[in-house]
């Protein structure tokens, strides 16, 4: 889990990163979006996913 959660936490603050250099106005459009997409990876509910996902790699897939 800790790779899985590096990796997005790595991903999230890239893409925030990103975001903060949008300032254009037909930037705008783009800027909502990954707002948006920010605002769904930092849910509890993608983290609980993530957990999930991440605790059936280990114990059920095949090596």
């Amino acid at each position: 889990v800790p790779i899985a959660k590096d990796n997005t936490t790595r991903a999230l603050e890239l893409l925030e990163e990103y975001c903060t250099k949008l300032r254009k106005p037909e930037e705008q459009q783009l800027k909502t979006a990954i707002q948006r997409v920010l605002g769904i990876f930092q849910s509890n509910l993608f983290e609980a996913l993530l957990v999930r996902v991440c605790f059936a790699k280990i114990f059920f897939w095949p090596k």
